[in-house]
């Protein structure tokens, strides 16, 4: 009895010496650090500091040695005293240079997003543009002016303007459904660039908190919850190009709360014969508090509004006759305006010691007017084709998630459940034929809709060490309501339609620097509601099946290589046909391929990156030889170097390459591929940057973005199906000064 009663005493010591420490990962400037990795050296437990920086650890003991590291900060060691068990641990990184050598593939919460996260550090983003292109494997183009948003090419689709990914800021969604020019239309216009603070990225629709449009993946921009310092800028370029930029601190920047404002101004007539007279204002206001115990609000607001004249896209047969040059124009009475305005409350709380409460609400307005003349005079041999596209939007909803960490025997389990709305109350969609952008000839489209999505999910993570499980599952509830306008009566439409998409991923573990994974899941991407009410809900939610095989590994200790091996089918594509007001179904599509992306430190300054992905799309329903995909790119490539503060100098050189393309079903029409090569160069002295930047160095002439259109000039008898296309920007050089105070 007594043997059993002190093995009982030494057991009640052990659990008791075993104790939990809580604490918040901070920065110099007293800002919560997320993803910090927090590991016992003696117990070997470990935990992630959350966006508050706040994390909790179990099984520690005095005189335990903990490590506490981010790519990016110095590695922190601590030796635990008694008193660190009474109160929060206040635990400060100090910020220093990218070191990859660093990265500890096992220790990195979604280590592929932390490589856009090195992106962004060793080559900073100065365009919209160009932050879309810090996704590995996607490709953009711009067609229409500067103003209209790009065209998205990813994983083997033409994803238009947002039909197959799903794109959000801070949890707030940009993909405007069942929108005037088309399905899941994502204008990112109005996110000034120097705000962006971390991307989030997946391929596949594999992520239960990801719906609607996340079929070839989705992306996920922050904003930055401070600025270290405030700054103007002036850059100034060929092509009447201006832009300014101001950022500037509202607070001094405090551990309790943050508060900066950004302006941006851009203006430019781009290389077109017809100017362009493209400008745009862009408002960012964004205030940050943290509570006591480190529960996070945020609040943004912004707007945008922004107007342009464009040349369109030219046929290939006018240039090559002598007709008009590349940037010459048919109809040059195209362009458009628009405006968005934004307000997003976000709100960050541990609701224990291991939950966590994460939720956004938001409201935008929107509003749109985009002229457009693809085929010139093959309708109207009298006034032309010219049509208007317009709406005013209104979408509201919040996003709520709750994550639950727990133990089931000796595996952990992590529980992440959430509810979302979506509501977009549409006044006014029109499709007109118009002429020069002042009389309306004819309304094909007018009418009011209200769309609603309303969604749930849980996505549960068996953790067995070095073996993860996670499955998920997604239940979607939408609501279609039109009210067609050009009807003599009030005769409202309505489609209710429901869907569940499963996912499952594994995880291994393989060392300490080599993660392989298999993702799998069902997803969907919704049909435009003025279709979905027209056939009485056929086709409402096509679903898309995807398969993932993939690694990230470390075989060098500044290399990372992240590869995969992936099938996507879609039971429907859709093709929106704007200027007829119609969605075409392009039938059932397979696509397979591989993703390899390479990023090597060289030395501490110098780092190379490059991504790659070759693709086979094809119709399953259609004959071979007629069952390409338009515009689905076989093989697209994009990298660069670049040095990251040399002696006060930074910059580099990067590339994109898209290879020939079919642009109709049977490969007899070919859109052209490109390579193009950018420059960048700034060098920092006292609080003054002084830099340039060479867009296309070597002026290759490329086609943008290009289509086959069939149209018919005013001097010809009948239509001409072939190329029409958006030439891509000449030799391009500016230069810009930046004083930061």
């Amino acid at each position: 009895m007594k043997l059993y009663l002190l093995i009982f005493s030494f057991i009640l010591v052990a659990v008791s010496n075993a104790q939990q420490i809580k604490g918040v990962v901070i920065n110099n400037e007293n800002q919560p650090l997320e993803a910090a990795y927090v590991y016992n050296l003696n117990s070997k437990s470990h935990a992630h500091s959350s966006g508050n920086g706040v994390f909790v650890l179990e099984n520690n003991k005095e005189g335990d040695s903990l490590r506490i590291g981010l790519l990016g900060f110095k590695n922190k060691t601590i030796v635990l005293n008694a008193s660190n068990f009474n109160k929060k641990l206040n635990i400060v990184l100090e910020e220093k240079s990218f070191q990859l050598d660093e990265l500890v593939i096992t220790e990195t919460l979604n280590p592929v997003s932390t490589i856009s996260r090195l992106d962004i550090n060793t080559n900073p983003v100065n365009s919209s543009q160009e932050i879309l292109r810090k996704v590995p494997g996607l490709i953009i183009g711009q067609h229409a002016g500067g103003g209209k948003a790009e065209q998205i090419f990813l994983r083997g689709f033409d994803i238009d303007h947002g039909t197959d990914i799903l794109l959000s800021v801070d949890g707030m969604p940009i993909n405007m459904v069942s929108h005037a020019h088309g399905q899941g239309y994502s204008d990112l216009h109005f996110v000034i660039p120097e705000t962006i603070n971390k991307i989030d990225f997946g391929k596949g629709s594999y992520y239960a908190e990801r719906g609607d449009f996340a079929t070839a993946g989705y992306v996920d921009f922050s904003t930055k919850d401070y600025l270290k310092e405030s700054s103007v800028a002036l850059s100034v370029g060929q092509f009447n190009s201006l832009r300014t930029l101001g950022l500037f601190n509202l607070l001094e920047t405090t551990k309790n709360q943050n508060a900066y404002l950004a302006t941006e101004y851009i203006a430019t007539d781009g290389p077109y014969e017809s100017p362009q007279n493209f400008n745009r204002l862009n408002l960012f206001g964004k205030y940050v508090s943290f509570s006591p115990n480190n529960d996070k609000l945020s609040l943004t607001v912004s707007h945008f509004t922004s107007r342009w004249d464009a040349s369109g896209q030219i046929p290939q047969r006018e240039v090559e006759n002598g007709n008009i040059t590349r940037f010459g124009s048919i109809d040059d009475t195209e362009g458009g305006n628009t405006e968005r305005t934004n307000f997003n409350v976000e709100f960050h709380k541990h609701i224990s010691d291991n939950s966590t409460l994460k939720t956004n609400a938001f409201y935008s307005h929107y509003g749109f007017e985009l002229y457009s003349n693809f085929t010139f005079f093959l309708e109207d041999a009298v006034n032309g084709d010219q049509i208007k596209q317009k709406e005013d939007r209104s979408i509201l909803g919040f996003n709520t998630a709750i994550t639950n960490e727990t133990r089931l025997g000796t595996t952990e389990v992590t529980i992440t459940s959430g509810i979302s709305l979506r509501h977009d109350i549409v006044n006014d969609i029109e499709l007109s034929h118009t002429l020069n952008r002042r009389a309306t000839l004819e309304q094909i489209q007018l009418g009011d809709l209200n769309q609603t999505n309303l969604s749930a999910f849980t996505n549960i993570q068996f953790d067995f060490g070095k073996f993860k499980i996670v499955p998920a599952l997604r239940l979607d509830y939408f609501k279609f309501l039109y009210n067609d306008k050009l009807q003599a009566n009030y005769t409202p439409q309505v489609v209710t339609k429901t869907i569940l998409s499963p996912k499952l991923n594994f995880y291994f573990d393989a060392a300490s620097n080599l993660q392989l994974y298999l993702k799998s899941g069902i997803g969907f991407h919704s049909n435009d509601t003025r279709v979905v009410v027209s056939q009485q809900g056929k086709d409402v939610l096509p679903r898309s099946y995807g398969l993932d095989l993939g690694s990230i590994w470390k075989p060098a200790p500044k290399l990372i290589v992240n590869s995969a091996l992936w099938y996507l089918f879609l039971e429907q594509e859709f093709v929106y046909v704007g200027d007829a007001g119609i969605v075409e179904p392009s039938g059932k599509t397979a696509r397979y391929g591989a993703d390899l992306g390479l990023r090597y430190q060289l030395t501490d300054w110098l780092f190379f990156d490059t991504d790659a992905t070759y693709t086979h799309a094809r119709s399953t329903e259609d004959p071979n030889g007629e069952n390409y995909i338009p515009l689905a790119p076989d093989f697209t490539m994009a990298g660069g170097i670049s040095v990251n503060n040399l002696n006060g100098f930074s910059g580099g050189m990067r590339y994109r390459y898209i290879d020939d393309r079919p642009a109709n079903d049977d490969n007899s029409i070919v859109a052209q591929g490109y390579f193009i090569t950018d420059f960048n160069a700034n060098y920092s002295f006292n609080n003054i940057t002084l830099g340039v930047v060479i867009e296309n160095l070597f002026d290759t002439k490329w086609n943008e973005t290009q289509f086959a259109t069939e149209s018919r000039l005013q001097n010809e008898a009948q239509g001409v199906e072939e190329i029409h296309f958006t030439p891509g920007s000449p030799f391009f050089i500016k230069g810009s000064i930046t004083y930061t105070f």
